[in-house]
C-alpha cells in the first residue's frame, strides 16, 4: 500500500483554489501572496524579501522525510516522519551519514524537535503525545501531552516553541508543558498558515511556511513577520527524485554562526547566509 505523505493528502483539497488565486495575484511580493491565497487581498505594509548567498552544499539522507532539525556540538540532530518511517537520528554533517538513531513506534509520525537542558524534546504529528531523550545517550526518558497537531518545535532557552500548522504559535514551560502563551503571525494585515519547521535564530523565529520555498522570520514578543527568505529554488531540478518532497528543516550553529536548510527526502543540506535582495 502507497503512503501519501502529508503533503500530498492535503495538497489535493485545496491546490486547484490556490493555484488559480496565485496566477492572479502574480504582481504581488511572495508574501503577499502567502497571505492572499487564505485571506483575500493585502493590507498595507512593508516587509522586505530577502535572498541568500550559497556557502555549501552537504550531502544528506535522500530517505530522510526531514520534520526536525537542530545542530548540536558538531553533529546535527534530525527528527524525521512517516508512520513506520519515523526516527531521531544524530547525523555527520560533512558525509550526511547516522552516527546514532532511534526509531520510533510505527503508530507515531514524527515532526519537530528542540534541545533543552540537556533534553532532547520531539513532536509526534496526531498522536498528541511528545517524547523526551537524554541528549547524549539519546535514551528515551518520559512523555508528555500537548492538544492538535504536532508540526515545529524550538526553544529559546526557556521554552519549548511549537506550531501546529496554523498561524499559531505556542510557548510552553519545559517542566509542566503548560501553556505560557501564544502569539499569532500575521502579514499584511493576515494570518500566515501552515507555520512549520522552526529555528530560533539571533533573538528571532525562523519558520518554513509548508508547501513553500520560503522562510519566515518572525518576531517572537509580538508575532509579526519581520521578514521573508527566497529559496525558491535552491534544490536543483537535477537533485530531484520521485520521492523528492517540500522544504522543511532550519538548523542554526550559533557558535559559528552558519545557518542550515533542507527538505523532506532531499539529497543536500545547504549552508547559507541572508542577504538583501
Amino acid at each position: 500500500m502507497i503512503r501519501l505523505s502529508r503533503a500530498m493528502t492535503r495538497l489535493r483539497r485545496r491546490q486547484l483554489g490556490v493555484t488559480a488565486l496565485l496566477s492572479v495575484l502574480a504582481f504581488w511580493s511572495p508574501l503577499e501572496r502567502l497571505a492572499a491565497a487564505e485571506n483575500g487581498p493585502p493590507a498595507s505594509e512593508e516587509i522586505p524579501t530577502l535572498s541568500y548567498a550559497l556557502v555549501k552544499a552537504w550531502p544528506h539522507d535522500r530517505e530522510a522525510f526531514t520534520e526536525g532539525l537542530v545542530f548540536w556540538d558538531g553533529v546535527l540532530i534530525e527528527s524525521t516522519g512517516l508512520n513506520g518511517r519515523s526516527t531521531l537520528r544524530k547525523v555527520d554533517l560533512e558525509t550526511g551519514l547516522v552516527l546514532q538513531q532511534v526509531k520510533l513506534p510505527e503508530q507515531y509520525f514524527g515532526e519537530g524537535i528542540a534541545v533543552l537542558g540537556g533534553r532532547i524534546f520531539q513532536l509526534t504529528w496526531q498522536s498528541h503525545r511528545g517524547f523526551i531523550y537524554d541528549l547524549r545517550s539519546m535514551k528515551k526518558e518520559g512523555d508528555f501531552p500537548f492538544t492538535g497537531e504536532g508540526w515545529g518545535l524550538t526553544t529559546d532557552g526557556q521554552s519549548l516553541i511549537m506550531t501546529d500548522g496554523t498561524n499559531r504559535i505556542r510557548f510552553i514551560d519545559p517542566v509542566t508543558f503548560h501553556v505560557s502563551r501564544t502569539i499569532d503571525v500575521f502579514a499584511h494585515g493576515r494570518p500566515i498558515e501552515n507555520l512549520n519547521e522552526l529555528e530560533y535564530v539571533k533573538g528571532e523565529l525562523y519558520a518554513n511556511v509548508w508547501r513553500t520555498e520560503f522562510v519566515l522570520q518572525i518576531d517572537p514578543v509580538t508575532g509579526r513577520v519581520l521578514a521573508s527568505i527566497d529559496f525558491v529554488g535552491i534544490l536543483s531540478p537535477a537533485d530531484h527524485s520521485r520521492d523528492t518532497d517540500v522544504m522543511n528543516g532550519i538548523a542554526y550553529d550559533a557558535k559559528d554562526d552558519r545557518l542550515f536548510i533542507t527538505g523532506k527526502c532531499w539529497p543536500k543540506l545547504f549552508e547559507v547566509k541572508v542577504k538583501p535582495k
